[in-house]
């Protein structure tokens, strides 16, 4: 399943990195793709998307349904 997200305070490839651990961390293999200038993370994991998003606020991010 493909979910969307924004995160507006996602600036660096830090920021990419920390989201990505966070959401392989509650859905091992799942492919994250991140568009910095767009602040939109995309997800490619079987976990329901509020899962996803509560992995990617616990980093301190402020995320929210694409």
């Amino acid at each position: 399943m493909k979910t969307e997200f924004i995160v507006s305070d996602m600036t660096c490839n830090h920021c990419v990195q920390t989201i990505t651990k966070a959401v392989q961390a509650v859905s091992p293999g799942a492919v994250v793709a991140a568009d910095l200038t767009a602040h939109r993370v995309s997800i490619e994991a079987p976990a329901k998307a509020a899962v996803l998003q509560a992995a990617i606020a616990d980093e301190g991010y402020d995320v929210q349904p694409a």
